[in-house]
């Protein structure tokens, strides 16, 4: 009997990043199990990545060590940022998504953060930890991070990560137009 079942090796423990990455796989696949499976990846930028691009070499970075040390039908990391826009500071997140053969990256919406906040993480703060500071909760980037401290609930970090994982995913089910 053949088995209907993908693997993906997602590159972290995060269980927020783990269950959108599941669900993006979900949605593409919905006659397969899903097996998503974290597991530590170094992303090999700071702590708290500053920029677009530190923010996307953390992905990408973290996407290779999983190929790298494991096997799957796919491989997805994410990593969350920060940047100085134009129009004021946002926080984000880049996902890589790869199978053998082809990578895929997608972005995740820009959430505005008040420049009081971008001045303390340019001082070596990271916004999980300075989140839970502000808002007195425990451990938000595991659960709604940010983006829901910052919109009541209306928006979370899990949320904005599985619509940006189905976005990168359209390489995959579309891979005879971007060949």
């Amino acid at each position: 009997m053949l088995s209907n079942t993908l693997k993906i090796v997602v590159g972290s423990h995060n269980p927020v990043k783990v269950n959108a990455i599941k669900t993006a796989f979900e949605t593409y696949f919905p006659q397969s199990d899903i097996e998503c499976i974290g597991m530590h990846a170094p992303s090999l930028v700071a702590e708290q990545p500053m920029t677009a691009k530190e923010t996307r070499d953390g992905a990408v970075n973290r996407l290779r060590y999983c190929q790298q040390h494991a096997q799957a039908d796919f491989y997805a990391a994410i990593e969350g940022g920060v940047d100085l826009f134009e129009d004021g500071p946002a926080t984000f997140a880049y996902i890589a998504i790869a199978n053998d053969s082809d990578m895929s990256l997608g972005r995740g919406a820009n959430l505005p953060l008040p420049m009081s906040v971008y001045q303390r993480l340019q001082n070596g703060d990271e916004l999980g930890p300075l989140m839970d500071e502000l808002f007195n909760t425990n451990n938000i980037k595991q659960k709604g991070g940010a983006i829901g401290l910052l919109t009541n609930g209306h928006a979370t970090r899990e949320a904005n990560y599985t619509h940006a994982a189905i976005l990168a995913m359209a390489r995959f089910a579309h891979a005879e137009f971007y060949a």
